[in-house]
């Protein structure tokens, strides 16, 4: 019995560790559609070189997210012209900036001041569960 007890807390574990990891991973590529999303807003286009100057990483490692953003149907390319999003990756941009506003209007309601509660929201909003992102809103008076 005791070894089954055992087993279970490993396998709950790795499950835990394999959820973990799958957060990490969503969560880049959800910074990558919001910023690429914000870069086209404001300056017409999304290149990788930017996109990897924004988000301080190599150019490589950016080339191969925006690969996997296209492999997930987020995004496309164009040769010469940068990076741009499909349907889904500018659904999945407004989603992350929504529950980004949603976190950091909740920390500013605790008291914590602006310019930190954006900094805490940038790795809240990726991890917070839906069921608590609709507590948040009920607390703050929205649903």
């Amino acid at each position: 019995m005791e070894q089954d007890e055992a087993e279970m807390t490993e396998a709950q574990e790795a499950a835990r560790h394999a959820s973990a990891r799958t957060a990490r991973a969503s969560a880049l590529m959800q910074d990558y559609v919001e910023l690429i999303d914000d870069l086209l807003s404001s300056t017409g286009e999304a290149r990788p070189t930017d996109i990897a100057r924004r988000l301080g990483v190599s150019h490589a490692t950016a080339i191969k997210t925006i690969a996997r953003l296209k492999r997930e149907g987020l995004a496309h390319s164009k040769p010469y012209r940068g990076v741009f999003l499909t349907a889904a990756g500018h659904a999945l941009a407004n989603e992350v900036r929504a529950r980004h506003r949603v976190v950091v209007d909740v920390l500013k309601a605790l008291g914590v001041p602006p310019e930190v509660a954006e900094i805490d929201a940038e790795g809240i909003e990726h991890h917070v569960s839906d069921a608590t992102l609709a507590a948040f809103e009920k607390f703050l008076g929205r649903s």
